[in-house]
């Protein structure tokens, strides 16, 4: 294999930071020149260097975009290899990630079908403007006035509740002025996609944020999206379980975040994130690490009780501190603990509202 003498134009060098959380590497964030090979990712110190730092190997690794585990940097993508190790990439803008995970994928899956991977010559990043807050941005989206309006739409015998399509976002960041045209329109959607502030929904709109497109938003009428704490949910008449509407998503989302949630059985402490509905009635549970799209669990709150906590046998008395507990109509009792009183109270009060005007 190659190291980093002689690669060419379409392996120079690239300037990416770097962190490595398992100890292999590097325990801070570093900026290194990373250079993209058939099996594998190659860093340097220098530019010049003709010998590398270390190798990532790319056969059996699995690939996180956008990777939220650092919430205050942004363009953070992570390699997961076979070994269980998790590094860590953050690139300058959007576009220079995009561009990495996209030839990154591809080298994947040319080791795992046996192909030889060539890299593209990489395109231009193109850097946001400083004065786009993402953020504040995504709020005046929602906005129910002057915001992107939720409709259902139907494609493929599908019905796609509360969502939206591609070329009405960029028709809205137009005539709101946040952008000079549709071409920068497409760059701040595809920013907001890849931060998570919307999610696609349909295949057209995944394959489009999964590559397999010239960009990851589509200014299309026929690409769905979504806001994701709408109450999106999709329902068809076709015999695909995966996509048929349980009567416990109808609800509309009142309120969600992250507790910590103590186990039935081994009475260990996780933090779960939880997402609360109202009519009917339902606290789903998920894994804020894995992402996924599917709950761990779900509390019916119809006819139930919640109350604080004083303390709990199971509990140890130093970490006793904003415990509160939901008995089920079924008499399952499920203890939760809040980072602060004042979230607590929070919690209960919606839940009680949740269960008195819930199915």
């Amino acid at each position: 294999m190659d190291t980093g003498a002689g690669l060419g134009a379409e392996n120079e060098p690239q300037k990416l930071f770097l962190l490595s959380l398992q100890g292999s590497v590097f325990n801070t964030w570093k900026p290194m020149w990373v250079v993209l090979l058939e099996d594998g990712i190659e860093f340097y110190k220098k530019k010049s260097d003709n010998s590398p730092k270390g190798m990532i190997p790319l056969k059996g690794s699995t690939l996180t975009s956008p990777c939220q585990d650092f919430g205050k940097r942004m363009f953070v993508f992570k390699i997961t290899t076979t070994k269980q190790q998790d590094h860590f990439f953050q690139a300058a803008f959007l576009e220079e990630r995009d561009s990495w995970v996209r030839d990154t994928k591809k080298a994947i899956k040319c080791i795992e079908g046996g192909q030889k991977f060539a890299r593209k010559s990489t395109r231009r990043s193109i850097r946001l403007p400083e004065t786009v807050d993402l953020g504040a941005l995504y709020l005046s989206m929602k906005d129910i006035e002057k915001g992107i309006k939720e409709l259902n739409l139907e494609k493929d015998k599908k019905i796609f509740n509360h969502c939206f399509t591609g070329n009405c976002v960029i028709d809205w960041l137009v005539s709101n002025k946040s952008v000079r045209n549709r071409q920068e329109g497409l760059m701040i959607a595809s920013s907001l996609l890849g931060e998570g502030y919307l999610q696609p929904a349909g295949e057209l709109s995944k394959n489009a944020a999964d590559g397999m497109a010239e960009h990851p938003f589509l200014d299309n009428p026929d690409a769905f999206y979504y806001f994701p704490d709408s109450g999106f949910f999709c329902e068809e008449n076709s015999s695909d379980d995966d996509v048929i509407l349980k009567e416990e998503f109808r609800g509309v989302i009142i309120k969600q975040g992250c507790l910590l949630k103590q186990g039935h059985r081994r009475k260990n402490w996780k933090v779960r994130k939880f997402i609360l509905r109202e009519d009917p009635a339902y606290l789903h549970y998920y894994d804020p690490a894995a992402g996924g799209e599917e709950p761990l669990g779900a509390i019916h709150l119809r006819g139930c009780v919640v109350t604080s906590v004083e303390s709990n046998p199971d509990v140890r008395k130093s970490e006793e501190e904003n415990l509160f507990e939901i008995i089920t109509a079924d008499e399952v009792h499920y203890f939760l603990q809040a980072a602060t009183p004042k979230e607590r109270t929070e919690w209960i009060k919606a839940i009680q509202v949740a269960s008195r005007t819930g199915k």
